[in-house]
């Protein structure tokens, strides 16, 4: 027969073995990687002095990029309120639009418009694969770069300037940088690196549940400011333009790289903006 302990035991383990406390600590363990990967990616993505322990900076790159969108929502965030700001100081729209992107490029370094540059001057200049890897490895920015940041930041301010109030533009940045970003891993998963070294290579192997968790993570963004019609419609066609640019790249030079990731975030942030621009009234 079994003894008072044993009876006591089987009451407070569960049938699958886990007690609560083994639960609350699997929560609290996840809770605290997760935080760990926003930290890591936060210091990545953009220049906010972050300290880090010297074990979160170890971190694998490929798994902390399930918290892209919420670093890119965060950007979105800062500038939308530099723009709502802005337009309650009566400056022209465009005025507001320029402000916010501004701070965007200054909270990031300009991270992902130098991968844009530096991609549209490989792939405009570059006569075969080696060299248009080369020109890409260039820091200096030529005049298809230079054309394509133009023309993105136009697209962009205009994008939003014609916008019916503040409150839309700032859902709409929260919702662009979100989902721009979370399609990376996404990007990563399906396609290969272009060279065997450079960012793109050194991320590391993306897992499917990454992938997936910053998808997921970057359409919740897009949805919550608009309502399903047009946060979905922002999805669309961002996903629609970023694999365009992903299978353009591989006939390009193979694969991505780093600079290629970056252009596919400018591509989806700028994409879903128009697309926010064009179909608002559809909400």
């Amino acid at each position: 027969m079994a003894s008072d302990q044993d009876r006591a035991a089987s009451r407070q383990t569960p049938p699958g073995g886990a007690t609560p406390a083994d639960r609350s600590g699997r929560i609290v363990g996840g809770i605290r990687a997760l935080a760990a990967d926003f930290l890591f990616s936060l210091t990545f993505l953009t220049r906010l002095p972050i300290p880090l322990s010297p074990t979160a900076r170890a971190r694998p790159m490929a798994q902390a990029m399930r918290a892209f969108p919420l670093v890119g929502a965060l950007i979105g965030l800062i500038s939308g309120i530099v723009l709502y700001v802005a337009a309650q100081s009566h400056l022209h729209p465009l005025a507001c639009t320029m402000l916010a992107l501004a701070t965007a490029a200054l909270m990031t370094g300009a991270l992902h418009e130098d991968g844009l540059a530096d991609v549209a001057d490989g792939f405009g200049g570059g006569r075969d694969m080696p060299s248009k890897l080369a020109i890409m490895r260039d820091s200096t920015i030529g005049a298809y770069g230079a054309i394509a940041l133009i023309l993105v930041i136009s697209l962009k301010a205009t994008a939003l300037g014609g916008l019916p109030g503040p409150g839309l533009g700032l859902g709409a940045l929260v919702g662009a940088h979100a989902l721009a970003r979370g399609i990376l891993p996404v990007v990563m998963l399906f396609s290969r690196p272009a060279r065997s070294d450079g960012l793109g290579a050194g991320a590391g192997d993306v897992r499917p549940a990454v992938a997936w968790t910053a998808a997921a993570v970057g359409g919740l963004f897009a949805l919550l400011p608009f309502g399903p019609r047009l946060g979905l419609i922002m999805i669309f066609f961002t996903v629609i333009a970023v694999m365009a640019f992903v299978w353009i790249a591989h006939r390009q030079i193979g694969g991505y790289t780093g600079d290629v990731l970056g252009a596919a975030e400018q591509i989806g942030e700028v994409t879903a903006l128009l697309a926010v621009g064009a179909f608002w009234t559809y909400t």
